[in-house]
């Protein structure tokens, strides 16, 4: 059964995931990349973990498999794409206001610049 969200907040290789999601629709080898080149290689998600990630997050509601599109080179394979769901966007932004209130009150405690 697949984990929801808790109130301490997404798992943060979900959240990773959603995130890179959020603005386009990848397969899982650019998802992999996005992750890596904005957590500047301090999360990469390794093939068993982002694949379980998505099958959970599948299960969940908050992506779905997508058809792979037209123009898309897949080089002889044939890559799974994957979409946000309108759940797993309202997901993202709890998550995403949750952990602007924390750096909020880093700023506040002047921790934090900007």
């Amino acid at each position: 059964m697949a984990t929801r969200r808790k109130e301490s907040g997404l798992k943060a290789h979900w959240f990773q995931i959603l995130l890179a999601l959020g603005d386009k629709d990848l397969h899982g080898l650019d998802i992999m990349n996005e992750v890596l080149e904005r957590t500047e290689g301090q999360m990469h998600l390794w093939p068993g973990q982002l694949y379980g990630s998505l099958k959970q997050l599948t299960e969940a509601g908050y992506v779905v498999e997508v058809a792979q599109p037209a123009d898309a080179d897949h080089g002889g394979g044939r890559p799974r794409y994957y979409s946000i769901t309108n759940e797993g966007r309202e997901v993202l932004k709890k998550e995403v206001a949750r952990l602007a209130r924390y750096v909020e009150a880093a700023r506040a405690k002047n921790l934090v610049s900007g």
